[in-house]
């Protein structure tokens, strides 16, 4: 049938029913109740097999009444249809219920009639099969749009499984139907059912309850149905159409007429009335045994109730199709098996720019890809047509579903050019998706503006292993980062205002004005209310506080001095590293310095990373310190009054962000913590939605920032601490240029040419390094308990001997396998023997520990990182340091995990120290506290928290073409 037909069908539905005007909504639950059922005249009793949704019969053992023409046989057979079809959709409806205790199928009716009868069967029919109704009223002259409205936001509630639109003819336009989600068409009225109908293809489509009613009273009739000629009188919408295909498709003769003809009727075996109004068959007109059926008249009843004869088995079977909708629905919410479309690529040689390689590729669009990895419509965000948030209800969707392999990749201590952790993470990910055919999700940090257009580059990956497309994932990508600037500089913003309100206010002025009286009334807001319990003030009645409470609630007293909470702002901007602020005259002389950090060493930033849901990130940035009052008492977030606004700003934040790499496996791009003062790795909710997604035989491979003794080890004792989520695999990534400095090589500086000693064999580099620095970092992971597969990152000026000697020791320092990787120049086929590899190694068991227990006090956890993780002799303590340590005991933050901020170019806190140093001892110069984020980091060393821009930073290079949007110059 053409798409134009159906339209016309869908414009000229018709509606029995009328129904008075109302407005507002009522719900209804499960009451239960009796039907009427109507007498017909002049008609025939109809009794035989009725066929079902899925067209199977549904009254095989029905009693054959024969031919009568008397009513209350007719009235009898259309009981016995209801009575057998309620019951068999209530026992569908206890197993479903049985396997889904918390789903309560629900119907929505959407009313704007003047008769509420026909209304009042649906609701009581609903009531016999235990559903739930929901009833929207809207006044008779409504307009389309205003219809319109109500249906979508039906179409949004996951409450909601079928909708039923209780409307007048004229209302019922196409764009109205077709608004309405097809799998919530009860009605089976949508362009889209009516088209599944027409095609055979009921999977996911309906019947149109009249239409089953109609079939199911013709197959209750003694003459067998092929062969069998109807005249069906109107029915020129979706009805109509729906009528004809059953029939036909059952072998019946189908014969059309807008009005009733004698002639026609006479050559039938059964008359269909579908027009509306009434409509009286002379007995004359009819062949001996011709079964009538009257859908359109009002007839009376017993009851003195004018209704449709088959009015009640038509609710029946409405109810059936929600019934059959939360089937559908609760079976969608389980697992679904993935249908991954992996992209071709074909290297090239030599291999080009990573821009140009990105570009050489078309991606699949984002809800292709959502829905091959078995995501929900409803589950998806889309940030244009290549990115998509993915919300956080998938965990509870697949609560149930086992986890998959969790894999973390860290590396060696790189040199400053990096090793390449994250295109082995993509690499290994299109191996195993692509080539091995397993499910396999990565999991990667979201880039800084600054290193991009710094020194360092984009972090999408490089060569024929990355994310695309690349330049959306390196700038902006879907402005989580802005997010975190913007709520970082809001509580910035909070400290400075309040410091100064409270240094040129008094109590009362200052109480007046944070209760201010709105319409002659002062009361607090929930946040307000929450600090009157911490300070232990019960009383709500602002008028009721005593002058000292006033006092205290006022008062956050913040000493300027003890201010360690900073602005924040994505871009590599050193002479941000020390401002001050308060020099406006209307500042009244609260001049203090300060400084600015980078936007990804925000606290914010490692609370989205540590976060596990929406929940537990509104209590952590409520519990952000931002400060010491004067009298030494931590200060929050909360107790600014901010912590709320800050969850609104990151609401959105907190979802993962889905994309691709170049051979269409996905990705999820979340977070970015500052990987020395804060943990370095991408987020727990991605990493927890991935693990579900691939299901039990999947991979989700994700990377820990800087060196194993850095990213990986704050990946085991603060991520896996957090998250509960227990590593199977390490994949550890080296490099001959690494193991030859760590082997006594030269300097590596960016931006300068590599020394000879880094383009030309060198065995004897090679073996230092591996006996030194590989063979440290392999024993950091066996401290916790996981089996190692060492990745080697090959660059083309490696030999082979150097790439098979650099195996071969790793293997003998205890590695599960050691394999070269060339990932850069093939794409997932270069990395398949690292995917074979995890693969093998996964299914050992892990043994997986913690290196400390929280219990263990702020001073040995420190130590034994120090001497365990990074080889040294004992750690010394600043006066400072043990100043801190001594009041984060107080405060009662002693059990939290600790997360060293120290250099990661040396396992030691001296970058030039290459290799594994010994005989040292390491310097903890301060310890500062991320509580909010749940750590305690000590400072070893200096550490920058804002980097500079270099002579020639990258942005040189980065430009757009005006006329096609192209973006050069980004790597």
């Amino acid at each position: 049938m053409r798409l134009s037909t159906l339209r016309h069908a869908c414009r000229n539905l018709p509606t029995p029913s009328v129904h008075q005007p109302r407005t507002g909504v009522r719900v209804f639950g499960l009451a239960k109740s009796s039907l009427p059922l109507g007498p017909s005249s002049n008609s025939q009793l109809l009794l035989r097999a009725a066929s079902s949704v899925s067209g199977t019969t549904s009254a095989e053992k029905a009693p054959k009444l024969g031919k009568q023409t008397d009513g209350p046989g007719y009235e009898n057979t259309i009981s016995f249809s209801c009575r057998e079809n309620v019951q068999r959709t209530k026992e569908e409806m206890v197993a479903l219920q049985r396997g889904h205790p918390a789903l309560k199928p629900t119907l929505a009716i959407i009313q704007a009639d003047e008769d509420d009868r026909l209304l009042e069967l649906n609701k009581k029919m609903a009531g016999k099969i235990g559903l739930n109704v929901t009833q929207i009223c809207l006044p008779r002259e409504c307009t389309e749009d205003e219809i319109i409205e109500e249906v979508l936001k039906l179409n949004e509630d996951p409450r909601v499984h079928g909708v039923y639109l209780h409307l007048p003819p004229a209302s019922l336009t196409s764009r109205v139907l077709n608004t309405l989600r097809p799998e919530k068409d009860v009605d089976g009225v949508s362009d889209l059912n009516v088209g599944r109908l027409v095609r055979g293809d009921m999977n996911q489509g309906f019947i149109p309850p009249l239409a089953n009613a109609v079939m199911e009273l013709l197959a209750r009739h003694d003459t067998p149905m092929e062969g069998r000629t109807v005249l069906v009188v109107g029915g020129e919408g979706p009805l109509g159409v729906a009528l004809q295909c059953l029939m036909q498709r059952r072998g019946m003769v189908v014969l059309h007429s807008r009005r009733i003809s004698e002639v026609l009727q006479k050559q039938a075996n059964a008359v269909v009335l579908l027009a509306a109004g009434h409509m009286d068959v002379p007995p004359t007109w009819l062949r001996p045994g011709t079964a009538v059926i009257h859908c359109g008249s009002a007839l009376m009843t017993d009851h003195g109730m004018e209704m449709s004869v088959v009015g009640p088995l038509t609710a029946a079977l409405r109810m059936q199709n929600v019934v059959q909708s939360s089937s559908r629905w609760a079976q969608g919410q389980q697992y679904r098996p993935w249908t991954l479309r992996s992209l071709k690529l074909q290297p090239l040689s030599p291999v080009p720019s990573d821009i140009e390689i990105s570009r050489a590729q078309t991606p699949k669009p984002v809800d292709q890809l959502a829905q091959e990895i078995g995501l929900l419509q409803e589950e998806t965000e889309a940030y244009g047509r290549t990115k998509a948030k993915v919300r956080l209800s998938l965990l509870d969707r697949l609560r149930e579903q086992p986890d998959g392999k969790y894999v973390v990749v860290a590396g060696i201590t790189p040199t400053p050019l990096g090793e390449g952790k994250s295109t082995v993470v993509i690499g290994l990910v299109q191996a195993l998706s692509a080539h091995l055919k397993l499910n396999s999700f990565a999991c990667l940090r979201q880039p800084s503006q600054g290193p991009t257009f710094g020194v360092k580059g984009g972090a999408a990956g490089g060569g024929y292993a990355q994310v695309i497309p690349m330049e959306e994932f390196n700038l902006h990508l879907t402005g989580d980062i802005h997010a975190i600037t913007a709520a970082n500089n809001l509580v910035a913003a909070a400290i400075d205002a309040r410091m100064l309100h409270e240094a040129t206010q008094k109590d009362k002025a200052l109480y007046s004005r944070l209760v201010p009286s709105v319409n002659g009334v002062r009361r607090f807001s929930p946040i307000q209310i929450a600090r009157l319990r911490r300070l232990g003030i019960s009383e709500i009645d602002p008028s009721a506080l005593t002058p000292q409470e006033v006092s205290s609630f006022v008062r956050l007293d913040l000493d300027p001095a003890k201010v360690t909470w900073q602005r924040v702002v994505d871009t590599n901007d050193r002479f941000l590293r020390k401002i001050t602020v308060g020099q406006a005259s209307t500042e009244k002389g609260h001049v203090r310095e300060t400084q600015f950090d980078i936007a990804v060493a925000s606290e914010i930033m490692a609370i989205l990373a540590l976060a596990d849901g929406l929940g537990d990130m509104k209590t952590r940035l409520g519990r952000m310190v931002v400060g010491s009052s004067r009298s030494g008492q931590p200060v929050t977030a909360e107790d600014l009054g901010v912590s709320g606004a800050l969850a609104v700003l990151m609401k959105d934040a907190i979802k993962p962000t889905l994309m691709q790499t170049l051979e269409g496996s996905p990705v999820f791009v979340h977070a970015g913590p500052f990987a020395n003062i804060a943990h370095g790795n991408s987020s727990v909710l991605a990493d927890k939605l991935a693990l579900k997604l691939v299901g039990e035989d999947g991979f989700v491979v994700t990377e820990a920032g800087f060196g194993a003794d850095i990213g990986m080890e704050k990946f085991f004792n603060i991520k896996c601490r957090a998250s509960g989520l227990r590593p199977n695999v390490v994949v550890l990534v080296a490099t001959v240029r690494a193991l030859k400095m760590h082997g006594g090589g030269p300097n590596v500086s960016a931006g300068s040419p590599l020394p000879r000693e880094y383009i030309d064999e060198n065995l004897s580099l090679v073996v230092k390094g591996c006996s030194s620095n590989l063979r440290k970092q392999i024993q950091i992971a066996h401290l916790f308990g996981v089996p190692v597969v060492v990745a080697l990152n090959v660059f083309k000026t490696d030999t082979q001997a150097e790439i098979d000697l650099v195996c071969q020791m790793a293997k003998e320092s205890g590695a599960s396998d050691a394999v070269p990787c060339h990932h850069w120049a093939r794409g997932g086929r270069g990395s398949v023997e690292l995917a074979q590899a995890v693969k093998q190694a996964g299914s050992q068991p892990s043994h997986f520990q913690f290196l400390y227990s929280q219990e263990t006090p702020i001073v040995e956890k420190i130590r034994m990182i120090a001497q365990k993780v990074y080889g040294a002799d004992d750690i010394e303590l600043s006066p400072e340091a043990q100043a801190k340590i001594d009041y984060y005991n107080q405060q009662g933050y002693g059990k939290l995990p600790i997360c060293m901020a120290k250099t990661h170019l040396s396992l030691s806190h001296l970058p030039e120290k290459k290799g594994t140093p010994t005989g040292f001892t390491l310097p903890i110069r301060d310890i500062r506290a991320s509580i909010g984020a749940g750590f305690i980091y000590p400072l070893v060393g200096t550490m920058s928290t804002m980097p500079g821009l270099p002579t020639r930073p990258c942005f040189y290079d980065i430009d757009l073409d005006p006329v096609t949007e192209e973006i050069t110059g980004l790597f």
